[in-house]
């Protein structure tokens, strides 16, 4: 993976600059700058809640004294990854309130070019140059070269993406499976369905699988115990890995083998031999509990197909900030076609 560093020693070997790039989630915006191929430096994270727009966070960013010392202020280019669709200029975010133009962004910011793309596709696009280092395995399975690979990840939503082989290269799909309805499995699954379906007339896997899906399986499974009680996801994923809480370590329990639903479809639906890998904020932090849970064996229960799925390795990114990867590669190709 590249470079990651804060200092300000880089100075940009780029003939137009240093290129921004950003990786915008519900809850968090990071940004960072690339000064040359490989090396990005001075990442940042800021609460999307302190800005009114997203072109004020990053005109907050670049505005730092460290990153203009490193040229942040004569960023020309841009591109930015999004938890959310893009299709056309016009953005409105799903789980926060920006919303933008991003042609009147790029003219409020002074920037040449600076383009959107969501940002599971980044991160699909940031797959094949990640490390041995920067991922870890999760059960069984052997990637099969030149086949699709699959991509998931739970955080403030659930992102879903993949990878398809073009004649040496990559095609990154722009997805919003986390979007599509949730299927249970058992009947405890049926039963936390029911509960969120007083709340929701549509729940999607996304309602289930991410920081509030969480929050919500806790609060299905405290009701069939009786139990009025509701706690945010940090405190019920701190109790579960402290071993203070059954519930909340069932709650964990749960929302791991739902994600195994899901990646397995994923990877039923693109053919992805070439693994399904897991990115997002939560897995990560749940460490060997992910590994130990029945991910893995939900995944492979796949009736006729599990000798099919067993067949697909699932590997947990660990990098911290994947997704500059896939923006600089992205940014670039727009450059060069430019």
């Amino acid at each position: 993976m590249s470079a990651m560093s804060s200092s300000a020693e880089s100075v940009s070997t780029y003939p137009d600059g240093p290129r921004l790039l950003a990786d915008v989630g519900g809850t968090n915006a990071r940004f960072a700058l690339e000064t040359a191929p490989g090396e990005i430096t001075q990442v940042e994270v800021l609460p999307c809640a302190d800005y009114p727009s997203l072109a004020a966070a990053l005109q907050a960013y670049l505005a730092l004294p460290a990153v203009a010392a490193a040229g942040g202020q004569s960023v020309r280019n841009a591109m930015i990854a999004i938890a959310n669709p893009v299709a056309g200029d016009y953005l409105s975010m799903t789980n926060h309130h920006w919303s933008f133009s991003i042609s009147a962004m790029r003219e409020e910011c002074g920037f040449s070019v600076m383009d959107v793309v969501n940002d599971f596709t980044a991160l699909a696009r940031a797959v094949p140059m990640l490390s041995p280092e920067e991922k870890r395995q999760v059960g069984s399975g052997t990637a099969r070269a030149e086949t699709a690979i699959g991509l998931i990840g739970a955080g403030t939503g659930l992102g879903v993406s993949g990878l398809i082989p073009s004649h040496g290269s990559w095609i990154a799909l722009q997805s919003e499976g986390g979007h599509v309805n949730f299927a249970p499995f058992n009947q405890l699954e049926v039963e936390i369905l029911q509960f969120a379906w007083r709340e929701f007339e549509h729940v999607s896997a996304e309602r289930l699988i991410s920081g509030d899906g969480l929050e919500l399986i806790y609060r299905a499974l405290a009701n069939r115990a009786g139990q009025d009680d509701a706690l945010p996801a940090a405190e019920i994923t701190r109790r579960a890995l402290a071993g203070e809480s059954q519930l909340c370590d069932d709650a964990i329990e749960a929302f791991c083998c739902m994600l195994g639903t899901v990646a397995a479809n994923v990877a039923l639906t693109l053919g992805a031999l070439g693994g399904i890998y897991i990115g997002g904020g939560i897995v990560p932090r749940l460490g060997a509990r992910f590994d130990q849970s029945g991910f893995r064996a939900r995944f492979e229960a796949k009736g006729r197909f599990a000798s099919y799925i067993a067949q697909v390795p699932t590997y947990v990114i660990t990098a911290k900030y994947p997704a500059f990867l896939g923006t600089s590669a992205i940014l670039s190709e727009r450059l060069a076609a430019a």
